[in-house]
């Protein structure tokens, strides 16, 4: 088949978040597969000054229409291996620029305009390359509206550009709502400027672009499709939803098991399977000595995650005093809101030999914190998938996980099913977390309960060779 993908972030490229590692590996995944693969990228700064840019190749220059304007554009090709090519849409006022989607304080304004042009450059490459997609797939909100405009694209150029559309929702929360006004950027028909249309609540919502006119909707895990149709956690979208339900599917997402193998890590001071844990326990000596702390006995906890409200902060600091009580250890990796960094940052301080926050985004660390600690801590109030807990599990370290969207997918509750189980599902609440903590702190002292529980969990295919035959089985249905 030959498949596009169209996403705002790519690993290993470009990242903020889960969506590049997901595009990076399906993708790539796909192409091993031996499908022709395209993919669409923004042409950031990251990845022009980067020395895999030396390689890409000038193919088109564009010209797309925005509102009353035509803005020249170009795309650069870099090939990625046999089956794999990855075209940048190049325009600096756009993409030159030091963030992804704007500072730490405040997205860009003109967000609206960038992905609004990505989009409308993309369907126009496609024409132009003559690529004649089996399967256009679309990822979040930067995208939503790329499956219509390939319509349009095609209706007023006479071509065919591709068999079906599939548009990703990885995080419903995040919609690219903007100002109603920002529909004329987009020169599409005045009658999708409506409920029907693109209209939210008097804004212009570009997520509802996939939701609506794509011909399959897919989001990153079974449980987080179900959720999504309810009040709770449709984010106000849940009845747009609700009439595409026949189309909407859930796959959770896989992990890249190259990147994310303890056997062969790079970022690891120690190698280790679950037939040979010795080089476990190397890592998490190098993980206490790294962060400041003494060898210790008691368990180690490890969190990676954006700071936010999502991920379960609010969760997390009203029980910070567990840790301290029971003389743990705690690593928090990451950054995000200054009030969860403020906080984190006044418990470590008055805590030294219990907790330590590191506020950064650093890939080799958080392969390390994966590896060196006994548990992992995924409290959030909403998950679509999460790769986090994947990850621990592969690497020997019992995730404690709320019981929503993929992580009820991922991780089977070793209380609720003791012979299958592979770590511990809570209900988002602060005596179900207190819990889950307590259980957990129990079964270090149990090493034969421990060991079967991470037995289990690294004997379980979290690979994107088996999701992704999914996706390939849906493709085909679909044409």
């Amino acid at each position: 088949m030959k498949i596009v993908h169209a996403a705002s972030e790519m690993f290993p490229f470009v990242k903020t978040g889960g969506l590049a590692d997901v595009c990076g590996a399906l993708s790539k995944s796909l192409a091993s597969s031996g499908h022709q693969v395209s993919f669409f990228l923004p042409g950031y700064r990251k990845i022009l000054e980067s020395s895999v840019f030396a390689s890409a190749k000038l193919e088109l220059v564009l010209q797309v229409e925005l509102g009353e304007q035509f803005l020249r554009g170009e795309l650069w090709a870099l090939p990625l291996g046999e089956n794999e090519t990855l075209y940048l849409i190049r325009r600096d006022e756009f993409f030159d620029r030091s963030e992804l989607y704007g500072s730490r304080r405040r997205d860009y304004d003109d967000n609206d305009r960038r992905f609004i042009y990505f989009s409308k450059a993309v369907a126009q490459a496609m024409r132009l390359l003559e690529i004649k997609a089996d399967i256009l797939h679309c990822h979040d909100w930067q995208t939503g509206l790329l499956p219509l405009l390939l319509r349009i694209e095609e209706q007023t150029m006479g071509a065919s550009l591709a068999l079906k559309t599939f548009f990703s929702i990885h995080n419903l929360a995040f919609q690219g709502l903007f100002p109603r006004t920002s529909f004329e950027l987009t020169n599409l028909p005045e009658e999708l400027d409506s409920i029907e249309g693109l209209e939210f609540y008097e804004q212009f919502c570009m997520i509802k672009g996939g939701i609506f006119f794509a011909d399959k909707i897919m989001t990153v895990s079974p449980n987080y499709a179900r959720e999504i149709l309810t009040p709770e956690f449709g984010c106000g979208l849940e009845g747009a939803l609700k009439v595409r339900a026949e189309d909407l599917v859930g796959i959770a997402n896989g992990i890249d098991t190259e990147i994310w193998d303890p056997e062969t890590d790079p970022h690891l001071p120690g190698h280790f399977s679950a037939s040979d844990l010795s080089g476990k326990a190397v890592c998490r000596s190098a993980l206490l000595e790294k962060v400041g702390f003494a060898e210790c006995e008691a368990p180690v906890y490890g969190m990676v995650a954006r700071l936010t409200e999502q991920k379960g902060l609010d969760l997390l600091l009203r029980r910070l005093n567990f840790f301290v009580k029971n003389d743990c250890r705690l690593i928090v990796l990451g950054k995000g809101d200054a009030q969860y960094e403020r906080t984190l940052n006044r418990w470590a301080k008055s805590h030294p030999e219990n907790i330590v926050v590191c506020l950064q985004l650093d890939e080799a660390m958080s392969h390390l914190v994966e590896a060196g600690s006994d548990f992992f801590l995924m409290p959030s109030v909403f998950e679509p998938c999460g790769l986090n807990q994947m990850y621990s599990q592969r690497y020997g370290t019992v995730p404690i996980v709320s019981g929503v969207g993929g992580l009820k997918d991922t991780v089977v509750d070793c209380q609720a099913d003791p012979e299958n189980g592979t770590g511990f599902v809570f209900e988002p609440n602060d005596e179900p977390f207190l819990l889950a903590l307590e259980a957990s702190l129990a079964a270090f002292q149990d090493k034969d309960k421990l060991g079967a529980l991470i037995k289990r969990g690294m004997a379980k295919d979290f690979s994107w060779k088996r999701v992704s035959a999914e996706y390939e089985r849906l493709y085909r249905d679909s044409i």
